[in-house]
């Protein structure tokens, strides 16, 4: 089948990016990597896409401090590039324009690293739940909405922490798991599996 086109969305290392990558490579994931956008010009992220021969494109925020303007740039490249599925790996900024997200209605996704609604909004959601004790935890993958982790889910998947001694173990712990799933959910939603019935997302199965 063809490929969708996709624009991943990276701040810092990239790993999930990597991971679709890989996944992609072995034939895994039915996307191609059109453009990185970036809002740091020091992303590891972009030595990953650059390997790959991917394209860079980097706004950088304190270039374009406006919030809606900023947002309006990414716009701009997802359009040019034409892709069909954005994919936030490690995007570290709310999309705020409503103009972006209506415009990509259910075609962008994110990875939050707790089993949602625990955790909202939260940007190190795995310490939190180590502090709080927790014996699960999880990650979830959900489209992006004007609501803030709020989005209908696409995928959650349960991790154990409960043997974990510090923060940073439960992120390592939850980071391996997110780089499994995150490349399912790609290509599953390339290849159409799943449907929008009001705010419920409903998958297809074969």
């Amino acid at each position: 089948m063809d490929k969708i086109p996709i624009a991943v969305l990276a701040s810092e290392r990239g790993s999930n990016f990597q991971a679709i990558l890989d996944a992609i490579d072995r034939g895994e994931c039915a996307a191609e990597v059109k453009v990185l956008i970036t809002d740091n010009p020091e992303a590891k992220a972009i030595d990953r896409a650059k390997s790959k021969n991917i394209p860079v494109e980097i706004i950088d925020k304190k270039a374009v401090p406006d919030r809606e303007q900023f947002d309006l740039e990414i716009k701009k490249k997802l359009d040019e590039y034409g892709v069909q599925l954005v994919v936030l790996a490690g995007y570290m900024r709310i999309i705020k324009s409503k103009e972006l997200l209506d415009a990509y209605k259910y075609k962008i996704i994110n990875i939050h690293p707790s089993l949602l609604p625990a955790f909202k909004g939260s940007t190190h959601a795995q310490h939190d739940a180590f502090k709080q004790g927790c014996k699960m935890s999880g990650l979830t993958i959900h489209f992006v909405t004007d609501d803030i982790d709020g989005g209908p889910i696409l995928y959650q998947e349960a991790v154990e922490i409960s043997d974990c001694k510090t923060g940073d173990e439960v992120a390592d712990t939850i980071i391996k798991i997110e780089h499994e799933a995150y490349p399912q959910v790609v290509d599953s939603f390339a290849r159409g599996k799943y449907e929008i019935q009001g705010r419920r997302v409903i998958y297809v199965a074969d």
